[in-house]
């Protein structure tokens, strides 16, 4: 779906004066990439090694020292889960300060203000996610291909686990968000422009995602549509916080609501007890609901609806 056109300059880049701040409407009305230099490679590459290099190594280690909490196989828990996304989603978000103090602009210029840090956009983005998962769903369920068959958890078990999987997930979702698609996608957009750039970065989250027992074709590429969907709800926000709660909340709603895998994972804990029955193509089979060709509608009708709610392009081509 074409974005709308970025506005023309402002009075103020016509009579050359540029007021604080204004960096993105400097970006937009100009349009020029930027090269790389010595500089920005560098930064980058501190970056990626304090997002991905560090954390890893200490997931690793994590995992040699804390064996009985280790994932297994095709399962996995709150318990193994919540302190390596945690960790990921520190050293991502520290590396990201750290490239912000060191090129001396805001973290807004990232996608990611402060001031709006799980605020409105936020929440409104969980609403999107959980509807749009369920949406899913409740096409298999009316064609007859997924059916609730109990309710497994209740009392305190049931916020324990609530809350439990809604901080993995919000991990999760910090880590990736701001691993694809906050400083990576703003440096690469200054060199490529908006649209590459997300199909890059997009694509090396399929690739991210290629690990997961359980997955297959159609879950991977769907990983790859979402990522770009995402990248479509901040070129139209000008923000993370809304794909980053929508993300949240749909992983949230199929791990632990509806009780269906991720991405080929099963977590232990869930509120409901749910089966699929059919061709795998159809149903997602043991990827769960993202490996249907249902997902493809839905993620569609999402982008069109997103087109109509923020119909006006706030992330800049070239960024400055």
């Amino acid at each position: 779906m074409p974005d709308e056109p970025d506005p023309g300059p402002t009075p103020e880049l016509q009579s050359g004066q540029v007021p604080a701040g204004s960096a993105r409407r400097d970006a937009a009305s100009l349009g020029r990439p930027r090269p790389w230099g010595r500089a920005d490679r560098n930064r980058l590459l501190i970056w990626v090694g304090i997002a991905f290099i560090i954390p890893g190594v200490v997931v690793v280690a994590l995992h040699h020292l804390v064996k009985q909490t280790a994932s297994t196989g095709s399962v996995f828990s709150v318990e193994s889960e919540l302190p390596t996304k945690a960790i990921m989603a520190f050293f991502v978000v520290l590396a990201t300060w750290i490239v912000s103090r060191m090129e001396k602009r805001p973290l807004d210029d990232y996608g990611i203000p402060p001031r709006q840090a799980f605020g409105i956009r936020f929440w409104e983005g969980c609403v999107w996610g959980f509807s749009m998962l369920s949406a899913i769903l409740l096409i298999l369920h009316a064609s007859g291909h997924f059916r609730i068959d109990s309710v497994a958890l209740a009392g305190g078990e049931l916020y324990r686990y609530a809350l439990g999987w809604a901080a993995v997930f919000l991990a999760v979702a910090i880590h990736e968000e701001f691993a694809f698609r906050g400083y990576w996608l703003f440096s690469f957009a200054r060199r490529m422009s908006f649209w590459p750039s997300a199909l890059f970065t997009s694509a090396v989250f399929g690739v991210a995602h290629l690990g997961n027992p359980g997955e297959n074709v159609l879950g991977i590429l769907q990983v790859v549509v979402t990522g770009l969907l995402f990248c479509f709800m901040i070129r139209r926000t000008g923000t993370l916080w809304f794909a980053l709660g929508f993300h949240a909340a749909w992983d949230w709603a199929e791990t632990f609501f509806y009780g269906t895998p991720d991405s080929g994972l099963l977590g232990v804990g869930r509120f409901l007890n749910t089966s699929v029955q059919g061709p795998n193509w159809l149903t997602g089979g043991t990827a769960g609901p993202e490996g249907s060709v249902i997902v493809f509608l839905v993620l569609a009708l999402c982008a069109l609806l997103i087109h109509f709610r923020f119909p006006k392009v706030i992330y800049p081509d070239h960024p400055a």
